[in-house]
This record gives structure tokens, sequence and C-alpha cells, in this order.
């Protein structure tokens, strides 16, 4: 007998296999919404009204529209606006996770992105139970989240912070106006961990990044500070090194 065929499910089982399966795997989109409010890092969390989870804290996000979502990426940005009432400056796919034990309801699969935005630019509403802005510890929240969302969180925090190092992505969580004082502490926020004064200035200078922005000063406690603003919004910009290797 041929060895191969052995390895095969026979008619029956092919049958029965395809019975127990649903039609199609539930294609979802799910975000990590990110924004910078009281000194903090934190993320949007929805209170599911249905079940699975009902009641449960989750990532926004819902399932991939056939009609009207041209792509993956469009799905995420409807979801975004209908969530936090915005176009994000800043959307990144982060990882698709799928399994059949993600979800009760079946085998489920979902892209992921994370969106960074200044949190004067954030509306919230919608037809959510609850909606409310959660702070960073560590790499995740202080409640439990439904499905897998908690893995999720941590990757893009993961990612956040790694692209922090080299990158001028904190742009799109700064006003469009700032101070080199808000700009170090929009880092220190997000990496956990303080940074030296000089050194995050000498590399912040060789990035090339900011410019002046000419007559404009911010009243605080002490003399009035600098007002800056970034470059080029949409320019990859790169550290020499990474920015945080001068932690203090």
């Amino acid at each position: 007998m041929n060895e191969t065929a052995l390895c095969q499910p026979g008619e029956a089982e092919t049958q029965q296999r395809a019975a127990a399966l649903p039609e199609r795997p539930f294609f979802t989109v799910d975000l990590v919404i990110f924004t910078i409010r009281a000194e903090r890092l934190e993320v949007l969390l929805v209170k599911r009204a249905e079940r699975p989870r009902k009641s449960w804290w989750a990532l926004p996000g819902g399932l991939l529209d056939l009609r009207c979502d041209a792509s993956i990426e469009a799905c995420a940005v409807r979801k975004l606006v209908e969530k936090a009432g915005v176009y994000a400056p800043y959307l990144e796919q982060l990882k698709t996770y799928g399994s059949r034990d993600r979800d009760p309801r079946g085998w489920t699969a979902t892209t992921a992105y994370f969106a960074l935005m200044a949190s004067e630019r954030v509306q919230l509403g919608g037809n959510q139970e609850a909606v409310r802005w959660a702070p960073i510890r560590g790499d995740g929240v202080d409640c439990d989240l439904a499905f897998d969302h908690a893995h999720i969180l941590a990757d893009a925090v993961e990612r956040l912070r790694s692209k922090l190092e080299y990158t001028h992505i904190a742009v799109h969580l700064l006003p469009e106006e700032f101070t080199l004082p808000e700009l170090q502490r929009t880092y220190e926020i997000i990496l956990q961990q303080p940074l030296d004064k000089s050194s995050f200035r000498r590399r912040v200078a060789q990035a090339d990044l900011l410019e002046e922005i000419p007559g404009k000063l911010r009243d605080g406690p002490g003399r009035p500070a600098q007002l800056y603003r970034f470059r080029d919004y949409d320019r990859r910009t790169f550290f020499p090194r990474s920015i945080s290797r001068h932690a203090r």
C-alpha cells in the first residue's frame, strides 16, 4: 500500500471535518491607540457590549466589512474614525494573530494596528457601552482584557519603544509646537526611564529633526522656553545611536 495514502484522511472523515468547521474564519481588525495624557502613556479601551466576553475591557476594533472595506488598512482607518473620531496621523500594521482558540465563536484571525495621536485630537464617541483611557504600566494595563488583547497590547508597546529608540515617531504624540523639555519628557514617559538632558539634546541636534519657531516662547516657572517644531512630518529620521543609551 502506498505509504502516503496511509497519511490521508478517508472521504467520510474529510466530510465530517468539513461539516464541523465554519464556512470561513472570522476576520477582524484591532487597534492599539496610544496617546500621552497627564504625564502617562495611555491606551484606548472599550467595554464590550455583546457576548462573548460581555463587559470585559478590550482593544477597539471590529469585523472586516466585505461591502465597504477595500483593504485591511481601510478597515483599520474606518474603525479608528468610529472609535476615536479621528484619522490617525500615524497608523502602522503591527502583526496578524489567528487560531481556533482565541475566540469561543470559532476560528478567528485579526490584523492589529497601532496608532499614535496627540490627546487633544481624540474625540471619543461611538456606540460602545463604555470607553476609557488606561495607563500603561510595564507592557500592559491594570485590568484583564478580552481574548488575546493583552498579548497584542504588549507587542504594540514593545514596537513603540523600539521605534522610539531610532526614529522621530514621537512627533505624533506631541502638539505641533513644543519645547525641548516636553520632547524629552515624552521619550521618558514611553521608555519609562529618565534620560540625561545634555546627551538627549546632543542626539536630537545631530539628527537635525527640529527647527526653532522664530519669536515664539512658552512661559514657565523659569525663563521662557523656545518653541520648536519638526522639520518634516513625513521624513523618517534616524538617531545616530540609540536615544536611551544615555539614561541617567
